[in-house]
């Protein structure tokens, strides 16, 4: 690799990074390679990374399966069209997400990001709606603490006052935001909610656990209640997996987990193992019969340049191949029992207001506010990459990740809500 003066300094004047505020935003930390859960940066260091590239590395970096699926694809034919054309590794990968995931999920629609496959599932369920009855149910119902995406569409569909996305009210659509039915009293007011507006599409919900707007947990009977109240009043329910979907949750979906399978679902992240771009959206077999029929206007009206990557594709048949011939669950269950037992006793930490731990994810969320900028560059220090969420710690390690590098990691964790940092 060349000298990092000659891409990393330059390129800092041209390149425009994610969530950052360019101008105060620390330096990142510039990598040269990747190893199971290990960040090699360019000056020869070694960071443990406590989050997988935003949730995608599983099955940790560089996993030969992953790379000689990916190398022989590029080899034979990197991509094509789906339009008019067909490649075995599309095919392939619907057929086989339809026996993975849960109840009679049977249609996959590719895109390339796990945005898209939200809103081609809020596509779906507005047409859904027009194609049965010719109704026009144009809105949604999310919950407060949500996120599903950056998109036009996906954003109306977050928490409003999530500061990622409050500065585009009243430019993207109002949607019903609510809380979570994990009360009687809030499942009344969804209840409610759904009987007294016939313009609602969908329900659509983070399974289990809502990441980026601060790793929130619920319960599997929350989501029951969603399933129940939606079938009472006509309602699609749309789970938004990109997370939690891939064992992140103990289960492969966190559907498995709760026992309850969703009209439409959502999965990207870790498809691919985060080795190339990939998401989908699969509809259960109700809602594809929808369009199903001889009228050319009932068709899904949808393309993404990419959908149905070529490589992508051979590189998720590959990953559904590690979790179906290596202990990917029993991992993250022992990855589970461990955070537990590392970081379950910060809860009586001061300053410490929760900490929720939920199969691969542990959450750490503070009292006050500290600077997360800060925070970052503290953990880099101590050989990890944690990058916090607002007054949240969190940790979404790799599948594979060591013992004693997990340890790493949570003791990281536990010196900084010790250190008074915040």
């Amino acid at each position: 690799m060349d000298d990092i003066e000659s891409w990393f300094r330059k390129g800092l004047d041209h390149i425009w990074l994610p969530y950052a505020q360019m101008k105060t935003q620390p330096d990142p930390a510039p990598i040269s390679s990747t190893e199971g859960a290990r960040l090699n940066m360019a000056d020869g260091t070694t960071l443990i990374d406590g989050v997988g590239s935003w949730w995608t590395s599983v099955h940790g970096y560089n996993h030969p399966a992953l790379l000689k699926a990916a190398h022989e694809q590029l080899e034979t034919m990197p991509h094509i069209m789906l339009g008019g054309l067909a490649h075995e590794q599309a095919y392939r990968l619907a057929s086989r997400l339809s026996q993975v995931t849960p109840g009679d999920l049977c249609r996959t629609f590719f895109t390339e990001s796990g945005s898209v496959a939200v809103e081609v599932a809020m596509k779906v369920a507005v047409q859904y709606a027009m194609n049965r009855t010719g109704a026009r149910r144009t809105r949604f119902v999310s919950f407060k603490g949500g996120y599903h995406g950056d998109t036009f569409a996906t954003m109306s569909v977050c928490d409003p006052e999530e500061g990622m996305h409050s500065l585009f009210a009243g430019v993207v659509p109002e949607q019903y935001v609510v809380d979570l039915p994990d009360t009687d009293d809030r499942a009344a007011a969804l209840d409610r909610l759904l009987s007294g507006h016939d313009d609602i599409a969908a329900v659509i919900v983070e399974p289990l656990i809502q990441g980026a707007g601060g790793m929130h947990m619920h319960s599997p009977e929350t989501l029951k209640a969603l399933r129940e109240v939606c079938d009472r009043h006509g309602v699609l329910l749309i789970f938004d997996e990109i997370f939690t979907g891939f064992g992140r949750t103990g289960e492969i979906f966190a559907a498995d987990r709760a026992g309850v399978t969703p009209d439409i679902l959502c999965l990207g992240k870790a498809l691919t193992g985060g080795v190339t771009p990939l998401a989908a959206t699969i509809a259960s077999r109700k809602v594809y019969d929808a369009f199903h029929t001889d009228s050319p206007e009932y068709a899904l009206m949808h393309g993404p340049t990419f959908t149905g990557h070529a490589i992508g594709c051979a590189v998720a048949n590959a990953g559904l191949d590690l979790f179906e011939n290596e202990p990917r669950l029993e991992q993250v269950r022992a990855i589970e029992r461990q955070l537990l037992d590392e970081l379950a006793p910060l809860s009586s930490q001061p300053g410490v207001a929760d900490v929720r731990i939920c199969g691969a994810v542990a959450a750490v969320e503070f009292e006050k506010d500290f600077n997360v900028n800060a925070a970052r560059s503290w953990f880099i220090e101590r050989g990890t990459f944690i990058r916090p969420l607002g007054t949240v710690v969190y940790l979404t390690p790799a599948y594979v990740i060591e013992a004693a590098d997990l340890s790493s990691l949570t003791n990281a964790v536990s010196e900084f809500a010790e250190s008074r940092v915040v």
